[in-house]
């Protein structure tokens, strides 16, 4: 398994990597990488394009979208499941839900892409739950799993929660219980653990301490929890300890019982990227990754095993 660190900046939902070119966002799922780009890095949206990209063997295919590419677009990688594990039929989930206040209209898309077929599917859908902009997708065993929260809150509703999307059956599951209550102040962040359970970290807004829990059993339709992984009171030494991002970025080792979070060097005025690991004793060391070239760049890490997948390139 590799270990990919990379700085984004969140820019009206643009992310931008250290070297300036115009990545918008990446995500990952078996073995693959699913990047958008946007070639003149600006806001046109004729610029934005969409490529998966096998880094083990170099192989990328250009996807073209079926009408344009948004700037409110999400994306996320995944496969449909065959009997025969080794065929794979990946896809790519376009959506968007969101209302323009320039135009005053409402903005709903969602779409699947096959790479099999080479085509895109409409999936018409009407949700009454929101993802929020900073929030990624984390997939596991051909699925993404996502933070969501209740559109509109009501008491004796399950206001947050976690959400599939299927790409077997290309729908969205049921509502998933987290194992904590959260408000919009927070931060939750998600991560996978060996590829088949799902890792959360939770901060309630004003305090410092960090709760890590790992699912024990995930399907796309039931989730269930052991007992908390961590929880650490990160005040001392680090005082005060805040996230600066409301979907913090981090990994877990499940055998050496420690957590590594990304995060900022300061709250007021960043100037580096860190590293914090924590374990069950609490705080353990900070490690400086480097200047940062913006302070709004949150950095984002993730695990990668490398594969030798084959990407199936579209017909002449």
């Amino acid at each position: 398994m590799m270990v990919l660190i990379v700085e984004v900046k969140y820019f009206n939902d643009k992310l931008v990597d250290r070297s300036g070119s115009a990545l918008y966002n990446i995500s990952h799922c078996d073995g693959l990488f699913l990047c958008v780009t946007n070639d003149n890095d600006n806001d046109n949206y004729n610029n934005y394009r969409l490529v998966v990209w096998n880094p083990c063997n170099g192989q990328t295919r250009w996807i073209k979208p079926r009408n344009s590419y948004n700037f409110f677009d999400r994306y996320s990688l995944g496969y449909e499941k065959k009997e025969n594990n080794s065929l794979r039929n990946h896809k790519v989930l376009r959506f968007m839900d969101n209302y323009n206040w320039c135009t005053e209209q409402g903005l709903r898309d969602f779409e699947i892409y096959s790479l099999n077929s080479d085509s895109w599917k409409v999936v018409h859908l009407n949700p009454d739950w929101y993802i929020e902009s900073d929030q990624r997708g984390v997939s596991l065993k051909g699925d993404t799993f996502w933070f969501a929260r209740e559109k509109f809150q009501r008491l004796g509703v399950m206001n947050d929660f976690l959400l599939c999307f299927d790409f077997t059956n290309d729908k969205f599951g049921p509502r998933l219980p987290l194992p904590f209550s959260s408000s919009h102040l927070d931060t939750v962040a998600l991560s996978s653990v060996r590829e088949d359970q799902l890792a959360v970290l939770f901060q309630r807004c004003g305090t410092s301490r960090v709760e890590i829990w790992i699912s024990d059993k995930i399907e796309h339709d039931a989730v269930s929890w052991r007992n908390c992984f961590l929880a650490v009171d990160m005040m001392k030494p680090l005082t005060p300890f805040k996230l600066q991002s409301n979907a913090a970025s981090f990994l877990v080792d499940e055998k050496k019982n420690v957590a590594v979070v990304l995060d900022k060097d300061n709250v007021y005025r960043p100037t580096r990227d860190v590293a914090y690991i924590i374990g069950k004793e609490g705080y353990l060391e900070t490690v400086d990754l480097g200047g940062s070239t913006n302070e709004d760049c949150p950095p984002l890490v993730c695990s990668y095993v490398p594969s030798s997948v084959q990407i199936k390139q579209a017909g002449p």
